[in-house]
């Protein structure tokens, strides 16, 4: 059955192409980047699929007033197969602001196809991995195979802003289901050859250490917030590594958790005036071994002592803080199958492994879901010049069509 479908998919990647790129004209950026949501691209999604084959297509949109249709729009798309099972493939519409313009050589609205990759916004994040997973589905109804398993396609708004709109709203919907097979095609390296299967936690940390500004020709009325600062992040960075970098979990690339000092806010504008004010940001990652309140303990801890010493007052601020939930079983049957799908297609193993990043697939691990997040892709996600590439469609699409197969 599986040649019979790769057969089809082959002739299909001429489609598979041009779909893509007509996809790729129409931005689809969530108010927190300034745009106005995902329903010009979910309209032309539901039109192109309406002679797909599919024997359910349903909506969950989730309200929100930000945007002039009122609606964050969410496709969940259904072949049916011989049991009460799916495979869930969940990709995203939406997408993150081309930048500056200056770096692409191409429109980024505009699509390119050169030597085998189409150029433009959202190619590889994440509409190369839409046009998959529908044409799977379509390869499937044009052969007259029915799966194995269902095949669920969800498309979502609001990955990159949150998930709340999207992945989190169809999950409380109840769109997705207890032994459902989940696979989010939204990371992996360029053949594919890695299965995420557990990610760290994340916490974005804010410091703002407030001083006394005054003329740098008479520091003695002041307090520098700028030297407070500097001192206060060399303690806080050394005594991270000291407490945790010998922790580590081997199924990460970088297996350690990892604190890194990132954005600092600007301060006085002039050379001669002390800053009366400073604001640091760490980015941290942090694996499912370290306990994520030991990690601010730090960032308090240090924050009290070195107010006595410098006479200067710190602010502990946590941005974003997102627990990584249990990891999903390197013996699940989403891993297990997944596994033995792409071997079937590529001829190779792919290994399970840990990110550093937070990805839709936590959702559905703190639901208890076993849940896998591959593709191919050459991880071009929100940089200039993005692209997909044509073969990575096409590998993938099959993928798919073999997951949902009876061997």
């Amino acid at each position: 059955m599986y040649e019979k479908v790769e057969t089809q998919i082959d002739q299909l990647t001429e489609d598979m192409k041009n779909d893509l790129m007509d996809m790729l004209k129409i931005p689809a950026l969530g108010p927190d980047n300034d745009g106005d949501g995902e329903m010009e691209k979910a309209e032309f999604l539901m039109d192109l699929i309406k002679d797909f084959g599919f024997h359910k297509i349903e909506r969950y949109d989730a309200p929100d007033p930000r945007v002039s249709s009122g609606k964050r729009p969410n496709i969940v798309a259904t072949i049916e197969g011989e049991i009460d099972k799916s495979v869930v493939i969940l990709a995203h519409m939406d997408i993150v602001p081309e930048g500056d313009l200056d770096q692409w050589d191409t429109d980024p609205y505009d699509p390119v196809y050169k030597d085998g990759k189409i150029y433009g916004r959202g190619s590889e994040d994440n509409g190369q991995e839409i046009i998959a997973a529908l044409y799977a589905a379509k390869a499937l109804v044009k052969t007259g195979v029915k799966p194995y398993y269902n095949l669920k396609v969800a498309i979502v708004s609001d990955e990159e802003t949150g998930s709340k709109y999207g992945a989190k709203h169809i999950l409380d919907e109840g769109a997705v289901k207890e032994g459902d097979l989940i696979v989010v095609p939204d990371h992996s390296e360029k053949n594919g050859k890695l299965i995420e299967v557990v990610e760290k936690a994340g916490l974005w940390v804010k410091i703002t250490c407030r001083g006394k500004q005054g003329h740098a020709a008479m520091p003695g009325g002041t307090i520098n917030a700028n030297r407070a600062m500097a001192e206060y992040q060399y303690k806080v960075d050394t005594q991270l590594k000291k407490e945790f970098e010998s922790v580590t979990n081997e199924l990460f690339s970088n297996p350690s958790s990892t604190f890194e000092p990132t954005k600092r806010e600007k301060n006085v504008p002039n050379v001669n005036t002390v800053p009366g004010k400073e604001v640091q940001y760490f980015d941290c990652r942090i694996i499912p071994e370290v306990d994520i309140s030991e990690v601010k303990s730090i960032f308090e801890g240090i924050g009290k002592k070195m107010e006595s010493e410098y006479s200067a007052r710190f602010e502990v601020e946590y941005n974003r803080e997102s627990e990584a939930p249990p990891g999903t079983p390197v013996d699940s049957e989403v891993v297990i199958k997944l596994s033995e799908a792409v071997e079937k297609v590529t001829g190779y193993k792919p290994k399970p492994v840990g990110i550093g990043g937070g990805t839709v697939a936590a959702l559905f691990r703190r639901e208890g879901l076993p849940a896998v997040v591959w593709c191919s892709n050459h991880n071009m996600a929100h940089q200039p010049n993005e692209y997909a590439l044509l073969d990575n469609i096409v590998r993938d699409c099959k993928v798919f069509c073999a997951l949902v197969l009876e061997d």
